[in-house]
């Protein structure tokens, strides 16, 4: 039987619930889904965008703490609460992944924790 590891760091958001920030096992690193919450002050920023920006950047951050980058991740899943906000995601994750495209769905969800505007999670491969 595989090993599960759990990865944690402290330059993203504490779990909020009863889970990890990621999990790896069998080479591959799976990231829960993170709101746009300040890891330091756990509180979400008023708008979209800066929301969209900061989950990112937490997942960035999961990803380097499992020994992984943005080139490694092979899937993404979005939520957002306004699918009106959809060309604004688009810009800022293209930013933040470059010219990696991995594959996505987006979909638009009635809550998110916290009153988040948004959340996103990704699949990724381990070194």
């Amino acid at each position: 039987m595989s090993e599960l590891n759990l990865i944690a760091t402290e330059k993203a958001p504490a779990a909020v619930g009863p889970y990890s920030q990621a999990v790896a096992v069998d080479g591959m690193l799976y990231v829960s889904g993170q709101l746009g919450l300040n890891p330091e002050t756990m509180t979400l920023p008023a708008s979209f965008s800066d929301q969209a920006e900061q989950s990112l950047k937490n997942l960035g951050s999961i990803l380097e703490a499992a020994g992984c980058s943005v080139k490694d991740i092979v899937s993404v899943d979005v939520f957002l609460i306004d699918m009106g906000e959809f060309k604004t995601l688009n810009g800022i994750y293209a930013s933040f992944m470059g010219d990696h495209k991995p594959a996505r769905a987006a979909v638009q969800v009635s809550a998110l924790p916290l009153g988040g505007l948004v959340e996103i999670k990704c699949i990724a491969k381990k070194n």
